[in-house]
């Protein structure tokens, strides 16, 4: 395999000793920082100021994302491979975290004078279909949706692919939504709703703990030893070797990719009174696109729910979602600087079935989320954040298409590592 098309299929890994200690591209961080700055100032001159705080927080998203390398693909990837489950057991730490802060603010249901919802959808067909197929784009893509925005900011040429196919599948997907709903499923389920306070945060901490002593008991099984979580940050060991960095330079371990993407989807929710998503920005974006090209999109059933009508007749720096994540890649162009890293966006040099790949990934993402509620951050974590059951079927649904898409992976000359 040649070496470019090694070197860009594993972007989600964790930073190897020969990146550390490099000094930062002074450059990317100047424009990070005034693309940010300048960001805050037109956001909250012409929308509010709390678009304007969201997309700072979707900056810190960012950074903490590409410093960490908090990659689910790849995490579903390693466990499905090889048992390695560091990636798993981060997760379980941060739902977690997550479910600790959401609790009072959805027991409250209202906060800073607006109302607050998690994310609680039906469990039925659409979820399990929709997090297959996602399951299976996120390993031909080789990035999820939050991994394309910051990988994307980070300098991955393959993320613009990746999104063009996210935007079209989101499209279709909002066409083929109404028929979806029609399949079987169960009414929305949350733990806290059916069970208590107490039954549904005991049966919630009872799924997280079961799942990480699982897969911990399952890698040291195999391996003898478990790859430790504080795996990053100043001091880090790398090849029997420590490496001495300045935190803003990164990487950060695990355990900190955790806490800061709980506390940020806290803050998203307390904000804007709904979790973190990612992916309602691409529908909204192709909408709008189809709109520009003669397409009668207001007579879709999808866009003639209230709030996503209301989303499609406003600009799109009033989505919350949209503003969210341009802050991601923001913020990971600014990690990508501090890190020393260096943009390469022409995709001239890629193979074609790597670019077919990255594009057909991209649109089964898309139309996968759209039908399941969400992605991997809207459904996945935000769903079981909230304490939703249709987030835990997504996990185990995408986890079940990953599984066939790591064996697609080398046909598209991927790396399975």
């Amino acid at each position: 395999m040649a070496t470019e098309e090694r070197h860009v299929s594993n972007l989600d890994e964790p930073i190897s000793g020969k990146a550390i200690g490099r000094p930062p591209n002074r450059r990317i961080v100047s424009i990070a920082v005034t693309v940010l700055g300048l960001g805050v100032i037109v956001l909250g001159s012409f929308q509010s100021w709390t678009l304007a705080t969201l997309f700072g927080i979707g900056c810190v998203l960012g950074l903490g994302l590409y410093h960490t390398h908090y990659g689910f693909t790849s995490s579903f990837r390693h466990f499905l491979l090889d048992r390695r489950s560091a990636g798993l057991r981060a997760q379980m730490l941060m739902i977690l975290i997550a479910n600790m802060l959401f609790l009072p603010l959805l027991i409250r249901g209202e906060v800073l004078g607006h109302r607050v919802t998690g994310y609680v959808f039906p469990v039925g067909l659409a979820v399990v279909a929709g997090a297959f197929l996602f399951g299976i784009g996120m390993q031909l893509a080789d990035a999820c949706a939050s991994g394309t925005l910051y990988h994307t900011g980070g300098g991955d040429r393959r993320g613009i692919l990746t999104i063009g196919g996210f935007v079209l599948g989101s499209v279709l997907g909002s066409v083929n939504f109404p028929w979806w709903m029609r399949t079987p499923h169960l009414p929305a389920i949350s733990f806290i709703e059916s069970l208590g306070i107490v039954g549904g945060g005991l049966l919630q901490l009872l799924i997280v703990g079961t799942i990480f002593l699982a897969v911990w008991w399952l890698e040291r099984m195999q391996h003898g030893q478990v790859q430790a979580l504080f795996n990053g940050g100043p001091g880090r060991r790398v090849d029997g070797r420590r490496y001495w960095t300045p935190v803003l330079q990164g990487p950060w371990s695990w355990v900190t990719g955790s806490v800061i993407l709980a506390f940020g989807n806290f803050l998203v929710l307390m904000l804007s009174g709904k979790p973190w998503g990612i992916t309602f920005a691409y529908a909204l974006w192709g909408a709008k696109i189809a709109e520009g090209l003669g397409f009668q999109v207001t007579h879709w059933a999808y866009w003639q729910i209230p709030a996503n009508a209301h989303a499609l007749h406003q600009s799109i720096f009033h989505d919350v979602t949209t503003v969210l994540d341009f802050g991601v890649i923001v913020g990971a162009l600014l990690g990508a600087g501090l890190a020393g890293g260096l943009l390469q966006m022409s995709l001239k040099q890629l193979p074609r079935r790597l670019l077919v790949s990255v594009f057909l990934g991209g649109i089964m993402m898309g139309y996968g989320a759209r039908i399941a509620f969400g992605c991997n951050i809207g459904a996945y974590f935000s769903g079981v954040a909230s304490f939703s059951l249709h987030g835990w079927l997504w996990l185990f649904s995408a986890m079940l298409g990953s599984a066939l898409g790591v064996r697609l992976r080398p046909i598209f000359g991927l790396v399975n590592c």
